[in-house]
């Protein structure tokens, strides 16, 4: 294959950014194409745990390009620690290898207020993260957004600064009675950031389009997870952008054709940060064990995860709306410790049986899931690397869930370490 793209098929944090970084070492190039800096992706490289909320995973690796795409909200403070972190570490030596859209918008403190002001006040919380993404993605779509190549422009920069504060600080001041901006303070802790962005910026449509041209192995990387999707997600708990393998080539600027295999990421179990529907969700003591074994915290808020088991439901669907070619299973180690494993197969509403998730909020907050019982195999498997020396029933666990989505399992993860992995199909051929 010439060019992946990898989705989450859950509610995010499934392990994306240790498959990416596997990946990237087959890739030329690595594309970020949505979300912001609420996302967090977690590699661990020996003795050292690199976690990246914005720049793509393959930052890792020297020989490799990457590409923060136009469809990601930059917060341009987030950037910059990264970037600090990274070369504090020894990577990034060349700064030529990560370039960022001129078009991508830029996060500014007033999305910031916004984002905390409005969850604070609202009589049902959605759990966001408060890093200003929703409110940005606004701007973007009511065409008031400000985008890294204004940002550099200082004429630009100050005329929209200031039509988007007399908007904003109107609502800060009148609707939620709480201190408005100063245009001076923006203005001067954004000055710093402009010399950053110059140094990155860049015509990334062109740059991916020459290297589709020649062949160049591109990995297009997506952040959250499928049912976190704006349009096919549990709304109204969901983010504030697409991310399905349909925005893939919207928010990097190729066309569908670009893109030859998508990989779908999914935990082999479950796992939900912040509010809503959670049909397989375990609030007893098995639901803690997770949670302990599989350090099941959010890389971006430090938020405990809710867990629950495997929901075949769910991914079903996710690999109808992405169109996957293959899966990857995360975590399979963290299952060791259980002598019964459950699948959610169907939902249960009233008398009524369902194979697909419900559209209504209220009918996904009352689904029971219905589960096959698997044997577990009661043996530490944590950085089997081989398919051979997994135990029979871990083997007969993946075999059941290919069967059940019909769709073949090509990478099985055991470990966070990078070497902790079973590759059945590489994705790159």
């Amino acid at each position: 294959m010439a060019n992946v793209g990898v989705v989450g098929v859950q509610w995010g944090d499934e392990g994306k950014g240790k498959v990416i970084d596997f990946l990237s070492s087959f890739a030329d190039i690595i594309v970020r194409f949505q979300g912001g800096a609420n996302a967090g992706h977690t590699i661990v490289i020996g003795d050292k745990k690199v976690i990246l909320h914005l720049i793509p995973s393959g930052i890792l690796r020297e020989d490799t390009y990457c590409v923060i795409g136009n469809g990601v909200v930059l917060d341009p403070e987030v950037l910059q620690k990264e970037i600090e972190e990274l070369k504090g570490l020894g990577y990034l030596k060349d700064d030529k290898r990560l370039m960022i859209s001129g078009c991508t918008h830029v996060i500014m403190p007033y999305h910031k207020k916004l984002d905390a002001l409005k969850e604070s006040k609202a009589a049902k919380k959605i759990g966001t993260t408060g890093r200003g993404i929703g409110p940005a993605y606004e701007d973007r779509v009511s065409r008031m957004g400000i985008r890294v190549i204004d940002l550099i422009d200082k004429k630009v920069f100050r005329e929209k600064l200031k039509a988007n504060l007399e908007m904003k600080n109107f609502l800060i001041r009148r609707y939620y009675k709480d201190e408005p901006l100063k245009m001076k303070d923006i203005l001067k802790s954004y000055e710093p950031y402009r010399k950053l962005l110059k140094t990155h910026i860049s015509d990334s449509v062109a740059f991916l389009h020459k290297a589709i041209a020649k062949k160049k192995k591109i990995l297009f990387e997506g952040a959250q997870g499928t049912f976190l999707d704006i349009d096919h997600g549990t709304y109204p708990y969901v983010t504030s952008s697409n991310t399905i393998s349909g925005n893939m080539t919207s928010g990097a600027g190729v066309p569908p054709s670009a893109v030859d295999y998508i990989l779908g990421i999914c935990k082999a179990y479950t796992t939900r940060v912040g509010e809503g529907p959670f049909p397989t969700e375990l609030t007893g003591p098995e639901g803690e064990l997770m949670r302990k074994i599989g350090d099941e915290f959010g890389a971006t808020t430090g938020r405990p995860r809710r867990c629950g088991w495997f929901d075949a439901v769910l991914v079903r669907r996710a690999i109808k709306l992405n169109g996957l070619n293959g899966l990857s299973i995360m975590k399979l180690d963290v299952l060791d410790s259980f002598e019964k494993i459950r699948i959610c197969t169907r939902y249960k509403i009233g008398n009524r049986f369902y194979d697909e998730p419900p559209m209504a909020l209220g009918d996904f907050s009352r689904c029971e899931p219905q589960y096959e019982e698997m044997d577990g195999w009661n043996t530490p498997i944590k950085d089997v690397n081989r398919f051979d020396d997994l135990p029979e029933n871990a083997k007969r666990y993946l075999g059941r869930i290919e069967e059940l989505l019909g769709v073949p399992v090509d990478i099985v993860s055991t470990g966070p370490d990078r070497n902790s992995t079973i590759v059945l199909r590489n994705p790159f051929g």
